[in-house]
């Protein structure tokens, strides 16, 4: 059987460190104001982490509650590598692509920076490459080397300038039995990667016995992201 990468974020053990994000742009050489990966914040309730954003309600970083029975959500966010993708569809050029097991990728050589893949994504996942890249002093540029499958451009250290880019579940390291950076580096073990068609795989374990639930879900683009959900006392939800 084809396999189906997919990831489990357990927002039960996430404590919003971001390191996540700073590892994701490191080993992605992610420019400045540029991230795949981000950490948005809100009331710890099953509907506000299901919804794609924290509540219009709740400022960011404002915990709900009355000091000192405090309580704050943490929602990492990034490509939801959806089996029906938005991007992909309106894509004019097919610069995005969906591979056999689920990995939605840009190609850089095909890009020609439209952005309509930008305005048709619901998580807000893309990025843009406006102008010549700037990296913080003494940041690795030219990190890594260009990798491509199929013969398609899906990384290189140095994005050009109008091109469309996002989490790439690192292609570069699944395709050779690693994990992606962010599931590797995160601390609180807040984060499964694996085959979503193998029932055995502990991220189809973790969906199945703990009620794992895909952000928007009602739009129908089946996203191969999964998150196990708190209430407000920090308990995970049914």
């Amino acid at each position: 059987m084809t396999k189906h990468w997919g990831m489990v974020i357990d927002q039960n053990r996430c404590v919003g460190c971001w390191t996540c994000a700073v590892s994701c742009k490191s080993i992605n050489n992610e420019p400045l104001g540029i991230f795949w990966n981000r950490v948005l914040t809100g009331e710890p309730s099953a509907s506000a982490s299901v919804s794609g954003a924290p509540p219009a309600s709740q400022a960011i970083d404002v915990p709900h509650g009355v000091f000192p029975n405090l309580a704050l959500a943490y929602q990492p966010t990034a490509c939801q590598h959806c089996a029906d993708a938005p991007c992909e569809k309106v894509c004019p050029v097919s610069a995005t692509f969906r591979r056999e097991d689920g990995v939605v990728l840009v190609d850089f050589e095909r890009c020609i920076g439209c952005r309509y893949c930008l305005a048709a994504c619901p998580y807000g996942a893309r990025a843009f490459n406006w102008e010549k890249e700037q990296y913080a002093p003494d940041f690795p540029v030219g990190y890594g080397r260009d990798y491509r499958t199929g013969g398609r451009l899906v990384f290189t250290p140095v994005r050009p300038v109008g091109v469309a880019e996002k989490c790439t579940f690192c292609v570069e390291r699944i395709d050779v039995g690693k994990k992606p950076m962010c599931v590797e580096t995160c601390p609180a073990g807040a984060r499964i990667f694996g085959d979503l068609n193998d029932p055995a795989s502990e991220v189809s374990q973790a969906v199945n016995r703990q009620g794992g639930r895909q952000l928007l879900a009602d739009l129908g683009t089946r996203p191969s992201v999964y998150y196990l959900a708190v209430d407000r006392q920090g308990r995970l939800t049914d």
